[in-house]
């Protein structure tokens, strides 16, 4: 007796196999999909994509000149405003991060290239060893390790200069969702840092030894984003001051 190839849904329809749903449910197990209330129309049945159309521009006329707006607070953000307002989410935002091997001349120039004043101290799992900020490699401490050491500053390591993972103040996310820009500025004020980490500790890449690190504060980004001009030094009282001039206005 001669076997007939069913290997396709035609095949087994001309075999009259065809079942009276008009041959979804062969359809399905010859293409692999088992769930019997999964429908799945066919590639000729769906509708036609709707094609990308240009936008209508057009250029100055007489009479018409274009103007810059007013500098403004990057989000409008006020004392009152969320906390998560001012808050880096580095589940958006990619980490800049930096080996602890790496000199600190080289770090400094990962900051200038990557616009920050921070960077992740990581190592090859991207667990986090620390931070290092333009104030740890801009001030006396590297100063001083270079001269203990007898070589140059780009002799020294992020590892010296950095601030540990252990030392680092960290708040947990849930507390921050409930939280004001105001009430972050008093926590990093008391404190006494210009930078803060945001972890979650029971989240779903997270074992019970390990907190992910969802975000960080930076007085920087906070005083920008209340709209105060840059600082060229790198005072933090300064800085502590003028924002709450900004918060207090």
């Amino acid at each position: 007796m001669t076997t007939k190839n069913l290997a396709t849904p035609e095949a087994a329809a001309a075999a009259g196999l065809e079942p009276k749903d008009g041959g979804q449910f062969v359809g399905r197990m010859f293409s692999g999909f088992g769930h019997v209330n999964e429908v799945r129309p066919a590639q000729a049945q769906r509708p036609p994509e709707e094609p990308y159309r240009p936008l209508r521009q057009s250029k100055a006329t007489s009479g018409i000149t274009y103007r810059l707006p007013s500098q403004t607070s990057e989000l409008g953000v006020r004392a009152d405003s969320p906390a998560t307002d001012v808050m880096t989410d580095l589940s958006r935002v990619v980490a800049v991060t930096i080996a602890a091997g790496t000199s600190i001349d080289e770090a400094h120039q990962a900051m200038i290239t990557h616009g920050v004043r921070a960077l992740f101290v990581v190592d090859d799992a991207r667990v986090v060893l620390g931070i290092i900020t333009a104030n740890d490699i801009l001030g006396e401490k590297p100063i001083q390790i270079a001269q203990e050491r007898g070589v140059g500053h780009d002799g020294v390591f992020v590892s010296e200069a950095m601030t540990p993972a252990d030392l680092l103040e960290a708040m947990e996310l849930q507390d921050v969702l409930r939280v004001r820009v105001g009430d972050i500025v008093e926590t990093l004020k008391r404190s006494g840092r210009q930078h803060a980490l945001v972890i979650e500790s029971g989240s779903p890449d997270a074992t019970s030894a390990t907190c992910t690190v969802r975000g960080i504060f930076s007085l920087t980004q906070i005083a920008r984003q209340l709209g105060l001009p840059p600082q060229t030094g790198h005072e933090v009282a300064r800085t502590f001051a003028e924002i709450e001039a900004a918060i207090g206005a």
